[in-house]
């Protein structure tokens, strides 16, 4: 865990100091941050491997942060858990649609934030594990992290990437909202099935760019990837 990184951007001086006291005793780096306008700087600079970003920030939102990062190439894959008091499901929406990967409401236990930032780190593949994975003209390249298809790249999230490899690695299979939810964010983790909804619809956008819908929604179930896919999509 000593190569592993966490910045916090966080106003709030006592709760990241909180936060830094407790990922520092877990082994990680931890670097810190407040305001929204220097975060960008930082994260280009420190290339954390996981930020924990709230949402409230003074000069720059979390929301505008998170977009930012997305639209960067050299740090768009780095996870991000948004970290706010805003608890509506609308606004939960909002910060996955901006690129989050994870939502926590404020107040929280400091073990559940815990959970969640291992949830997210990225384990590079051991060396007798698979290293690509192929459906039809969708492409995974599992050690550099890209999906191709049809030769073109396409970029997605590390929680998208973690759900296509789990559908790509069965296709056919179904896999319920709760599967997913404990295989792809992990056990202890409190998420809500709400959430696996708007990751789909995001890893089924970026697909889509390139070629038909192969992700099919089985109503009150769950998905899977199949050639048929497009026959039994609802809203999602």
């Amino acid at each position: 865990m000593a190569n592993n990184s966490v910045m916090i951007i966080e106003d709030e001086e006592a709760l990241a100091v909180l936060l830094k006291y407790n990922l520092e005793k877990e082994g990680y780096t931890v670097y810190i941050e407040s305001r929204g306008n220097r975060a960008i700087a930082e994260i280009e600079k420190c290339q954390p491997s996981v930020i924990i970003l709230d949402w409230m920030l003074p000069e720059m939102s979390g929301v505008e942060i998170c977009k930012f990062v997305r639209s960067k190439p050299d740090i768009k894959n780095i996870p991000i858990i948004m970290l706010t008091a805003k608890g509506e499901e609308e606004d939960k929406i909002k910060g996955l649609t901006a690129g989050a990967d994870d939502y926590v409401t404020k107040p929280f236990s400091v073990p559940e934030l815990m959970a969640r930032v291992k949830s997210q780190l990225r384990r590079a593949p051991e060396p007798n594990e698979q290293k690509e994975l192929i459906f039809e003209d969708i492409r995974m390249d599992l050690v550099e992290k890209k999906v191709f298809r049809n030769e073109n790249y396409i970029h997605l999230g590390p929680t998208e990437f973690r759900l296509l490899k789990m559908l790509m690695e069965t296709p056919g299979k179904v896999f319920s909202r709760e599967y997913l939810l404990k295989n792809v964010w992990g056990d202890n983790i409190y998420v809500e099935s709400r959430t696996v909804d708007v990751h789909i619809r995001r890893l089924r956008k970026s697909l889509n760019e390139f070629g038909p819908d192969y992700i099919r929604t089985v109503r009150a179930t769950g998905y899977s990837i199949d050639v048929h896919g497009a026959v039994e999509n609802d809203d999602n």
